[in-house]
């Protein structure tokens, strides 16, 4: 497995962990050692059995080689997977939201000393980062914005930290200015529902509306793929997927 990035998945069994599993599988210059889920203590016969499987993120980086650490996990574990792993100088890839200033202070902090870099992504879906680049452009001209983003109910967060990362950019825009605002968000749960936002600007007798819709999970893959075969040449913490595409 020369030059093959050694990959685990922490959060295997969730809905964004099997997509994830299933993109290492399929990219021959990936290799999935290590599926992580606290669900494995159970006994059932139906989970997958693709690799090695492990109950916690610890258990499973002493037991088997692992380059990159992918974690699609909870708010309330992500920050002690992410530090267990820079600990061992296993570079994480997270798409767990909810992670707070605080948390990604001390990522950072742990990025430097243990000299391995760590990569979080509020959203990986190609389309979504484009949304926030419209409108970190539309924040240039208009004046008024307000963001509506819409999950499924299994989402434990809201708001969403796309809706938290692109109001920050348009508040960012705004300040260059000397325009001081924030940007009002509203948060909609709903069976049905996969990852959608809609960015709306309001003008002189004009709206406009800029809208990302996910309606698969499959739509974050590239971009997971992508950060896990390029988070090792980063350095420190990086936030945002438009940073390495």
């Amino acid at each position: 497995m020369d030059g093959v990035v050694k990959v685990a998945v922490s959060g295997a069994l969730g809905s964004m962990g099997k997509f994830t599993c299933a993109a290492v599988l399929q990219d021959a210059g990936l290799a999935l050692v290590a599926a992580v889920d606290p669900r494995y203590a159970e006994t059932d016969d139906s989970f997958p059995d693709y690799c090695p499987h492990f109950v916690t993120v610890e258990s499973a980086l002493g037991a088997v080689e692992v380059d990159v650490l992918v974690d699609f996990t909870q708010p309330a574990v992500v920050l002690a997977n992410v530090l267990a792993a820079l600990q061992r100088r296993v570079a994480p890839v997270v798409g767990t939201t909810g992670l707070s200033d605080e948390s990604l202070s001390r990522i950072a902090a742990e990025c430097r000393r243990q000299d391995t870099p760590t990569f979080v992504a509020p959203n990986f879906a190609l389309g979504a980062i484009l949304m926030m680049q419209f409108a970190r452009e539309a924040a240039q001209h208009l004046d008024a914005c307000e963001i509506v983003e819409l999950h499924h109910t299994g989402k434990l967060d809201a708001p969403s930290g796309t809706a938290k990362r692109t109001a920050g950019l348009v508040e960012e825009e705004w300040g260059k200015r000397s325009h001081q605002a924030q940007v009002p968000v509203h948060s909609v749960r709903l069976p049905g529902l996969v990852a959608h936002q809609e960015v709306i600007f309001g003008g002189l007798g004009e709206t406009l509306t800029i809208r990302h819709d996910s309606l698969s999970r499959e739509s974050f893959m590239p971009g997971v793929v992508l950060a896990v075969k390029r988070v090792r040449n980063l350095q420190g913490l990086v936030v945002g997927l438009e940073n390495i595409i």
